[in-house]
């Protein structure tokens, strides 16, 4: 892949303000720039999601961990690489409940995203959550 700064600016604004709507459970901003028939890989079952529909009906139980759980989702690393057509990012989160945090505030989630340049615009087709196994 060529480097391409503007490139990198841009998905690193795509991907920091899906977080930002994670954080405030705003889920049309959360779909927005996803493929329909993006796949992830995530957390807890079903490990593997497929199409719009089902990554549309994982968040709403996040959502309410988020809440219920003065949950946290904040990026702390993000590394993006970008082509013409094609790029993708890593990024370690802090994503745990504050009380958790406060015990550990070492970030665990990493998230691996695959996009596709389509008609101009970066879109997100692939997200890859995990937490490292515990020992």
């Amino acid at each position: 892949m060529t480097e391409n700064r503007s490139e990198e600016a841009e998905i690193r604004r795509l991907i920091e303000g899906w977080a930002l709507a994670v954080r405030a459970r705003e889920l049309e901003t959360v779909l927005a720039n996803h493929v329909d028939e993006m796949v992830m890989f995530d957390v807890p079952p079903p490990v593997e999601l497929r199409g719009i529909d089902a990554y549309r009906d994982s968040w709403p139980p996040f959502f309410r961990w988020l809440e219920n759980e003065s949950g946290a989702f904040e990026i702390v690393r993000l590394d993006v690489t970008a082509g013409d057509t094609v790029a993708f990012a890593t990024a370690l989160l802090r994503c745990g409940t504050r009380a958790s945090l406060a015990k550990d505030n070492t970030p665990r989630l990493r998230l691996t995203i695959g996009l596709r340049k389509i008609d101009g615009a970066w879109k997100i087709a692939h997200e890859h959550h995990s937490f490292p196994a515990e020992a």
